[in-house]
């Protein structure tokens, strides 16, 4: 029976209850309004352009070429939008995962307009520097307001089932961290059907480059990097630092070095495509969609750090890895907590230094999201802080007298949001 092919290769099946992922990408279209409201950028970091002072490196652009750029962004989404839903349909599923998502995002709205406030209109916010020449190729810069001294960065690479990703999801996690004096730039990447694993691994591999290469001029400390990836985000950076680790261990030239990195935080990650893949499909989802992003199965040994790290090939790559510590809820449904297990017993394997710490109950998302906006302790965030200020005694003294984070969102609104949660 003849067909047309849309440009996206593999897709041999409708999948009926993928969908819900795919619809989603429709709230991408809302995202690109932010350039309205003006953007920044950095040189174009592939072409080695870049500004003498920070003080030059604001757009100078007109209203009209922002309201341009966001309608040529918000036209590319859509068409790519529909071109994924022809192929898919819709269905039942399909449905009662959209109204649980909307019901969920509903009830920690409160939170949600309280960052995005924060992430337009706050002066220690920079949006939109760009890194590279693709349209993702772009990330935001998150200051602390005391400037004395060079800073620890965190580079942050966001979830989104490699398909909603995008950097401003990042904006709590940024905001906190900068109140701790820890500079954080949240690294945007193509999206599926935008790009597939490969020109996902290279952008964020880019945005890192360009991070370790001129974070100083932001007051960073280029000798202070850590890496932390949530949920795809977190696959996506561990497929950039092993692939960068192995090419060093052979020798290989390359933009930035992992000696830069002190330590990588995996945040309820996925390591290991194989199981990953029989997850979906035994979850009913999103299997046939999951090998187009992923390339096809002839591609899951290179993007499985989990399986890649085990080749004989690649044990010396081991030596050269950062500390790295993976975070994972027991309770988590999307991506297993075995997913972590199962990598930091890989990398203990070949000699690399590396933990996994589990939470007791915890979901996919209340390690991001509901308990930041939950206020007060949380103990992940204070694991990754007192990480990054290891051997800083000042620091470390500011932390403990740091005041509670402000809660976001009232704790009845928080329990119904977990209850219905798609994820």
């Amino acid at each position: 029976m003849a067909s047309m092919s849309p440009p996206i290769h593999d897709l041999r099946q409708h999948d009926e209850t993928a969908t819900h992922f795919y619809l989603d990408v429709r709230c991408l279209i809302c995202r690109f309004l932010g350039f309205i409201f003006g953007t920044e950028t950095f040189g174009n970091h592939q072409q080695q352009q870049f500004p003498r002072k920070p003080e030059n490196m604001e757009r100078q652009s007109s209203f009209s070429r922002d309201f341009g750029h966001a309608a040529a962004e918000t036209y590319l989404i859509t068409r790519l939008t529909f071109t994924l839903l022809r192929y898919l349909g819709v269905g039942y599923r399909w449905y009662t995962r959209l109204v649980a998502l909307a019901c969920y995002a509903l009830l920690l709205m409160p939170g949600f307009l309280q960052v995005a406030y924060c992430y337009f209109f706050s002066s220690q916010v920079r949006r939109s520097i760009v890194y590279g020449d693709q349209p993702r190729n772009r990330l935001d810069l998150y200051l602390p307001t005391n400037t004395n001294g060079p800073k620890p960065v965190v580079v942050f690479v966001t979830g989104g089932a490699w398909i909603i990703g995008y950097k401003a999801w990042g904006s709590l996690l940024g905001l906190q961290l900068a109140e701790r004096d820890i500079i954080v730039a949240c690294v945007d990447y193509r999206n599926f059907p935008q790009g597939t694993i490969s020109d996902m691994v290279k952008d964020v591999s880019q945005g890192i480059s360009f991070v370790c290469n001129l974070i100083d001029r932001f007051g960073g400390d280029p000798n202070r990097i850590y890496l932390m990836g949530q949920s795809a985000g977190a696959h996506i950076s561990a497929c950039v630092l092993l692939e960068q680790a192995i090419k060093e261990s052979r020798g290989e030239s390359t933009t930035w070095s992992v000696s830069q990195i002190k330590a990588y935080f995996g945040l309820s990650g996925g390591y290991n495509l194989f199981n990953l893949v029989d997850h979906f499909h035994n979850r009913g989802l999103y299997r046939s969609i999951f090998l187009s992003i992923m390339e096809g199965e002839e591609s899951f040994e290179q993007f499985s750090p989990e399986v890649r790290i085990k080749d004989p090939r690649n044990r010396e790559a081991a030596s050269f890895l950062p500390p790295i510590k993976l975070f994972h809820g027991t309770s988590d449904y999307s991506i297993p907590s075995d997913a972590s297990i199962n990598l930091v017993e890989a990398l203990k394997g070949v000699g690399a230094e590396a933990e996994v710490i589990l939470y007791e109950g915890k979901s996919h998302t209340d390690l991001f999201l509901q308990d930041p906006l939950r206020g007060g302790k949380d103990d992940l965030f204070d694991h990754v802080v007192s990480v990054i200020h290891a051997g800083d005694e000042e620091a470390l003294a500011k932390d403990a007298s740091a005041p509670p984070r402000k809660r976001l969102v009232l704790e009845i609104l928080l329990r119904l949001a977990r209850h219905i949660s798609p994820f």
